[in-house]
């Protein structure tokens, strides 16, 4: 299974900073998940002048749900420059509804820290018994 570093490195793999049109440009952030069966889905963000993009987690996280996956072990963002970035506010929710067991993906930040994503989301609006107990039989099997 691969390691935080291998993460790391397909994440910043990807970053290609490029205009796409006067409006657009894409491939500034990178990002690199590990899925349940082991898989590396990686994908690029996507900047418009209307707020039409998305984050790199978002690309990364629609091309493992097109494979049949929904699972996140581990994910992580990085600039073009090499940085890690902490998901934002909007990824951290989608990551936490895509999967119940997702509440447990361990989210690579800066200076090495982990946390996991009910880490990152306190007092969830979902928090509930369901939610809970969705969580716990997925991350047992």
């Amino acid at each position: 299974m691969a390691d935080d570093a291998e993460l790391i490195k397909r994440a910043h793999g990807v970053t290609h900073d490029r205009q796409l049109s006067p409006s657009a440009e894409a491939g500034g952030v990178g990002a690199a998940l590990l899925t349940g069966n082991g898989k590396i889905y990686t994908g690029v963000c996507i900047d418009t002048a209307c707020s039409m993009g998305y984050c790199a987690e978002h690309n990364a996280i629609g091309t493992m749900i097109t494979e049949g996956e929904s699972k996140i072990i581990t994910i992580v963002a990085v600039d073009d420059e090499g940085r890690i970035l902490p998901p934002c506010g909007r990824c951290r929710e989608f990551i936490y509804q895509i999967d119940p067991y997702n509440s447990n993906t361990r989210v690579i930040l800066p200076g090495g820290r982990v946390k996991s994503i009910s880490e990152l989301l306190p007092e969830h609006w979902r928090e509930d018994k369901t939610a809970r107990e969705l969580a716990e039989n997925s991350s047992k099997g």
